[in-house]
């Protein structure tokens, strides 16, 4: 894992952005942020175990999918499994060490 301060890869509302094996943050306060961190950290594990390239074929399926449902890309984004998955475990600095492979499987709904 490498973290990478790059304000300008980072779409306006986030502020971080997880593209394996790389953390990009828009500053370099929120290295700081153990929780932003544990967040982008289990989205490293999926993007590993999904082969990177796979991760986001299945970011935009799902983000698509769920933009119809919610039609607003704010509920669209906090719905989409890996996010799901990332919100509800962020305070757990434990989680990205023990979580079973394809965990974000449960949090599709």
């Amino acid at each position: 894992m490498m973290i990478l301060i790059f304000k300008y890869i980072i779409p306006k509302k986030y502020i971080g952005l997880t593209i394996y094996p790389f953390i990009f943050l828009k500053s370099n306060a929120l290295k700081q942020d153990v929780i932003i961190i544990n967040h982008e950290k289990i989205h490293l594990k999926q993007q590993a175990e999904l082969l990177w390239i796979f991760f986001f074929v299945w970011y935009l399926i799902e983000g698509f999918i769920r933009l119809i449902q919610y039609k607003s890309w704010d509920l669209a984004y906090r719905n989409i499994s890996f996010e799901r998955e990332a919100y509800q475990n962020e305070n757990n600095l434990e989680y990205h060490k023990v979580r079973k492979r394809f965990s974000f499987l449960n949090y599709l709904k």
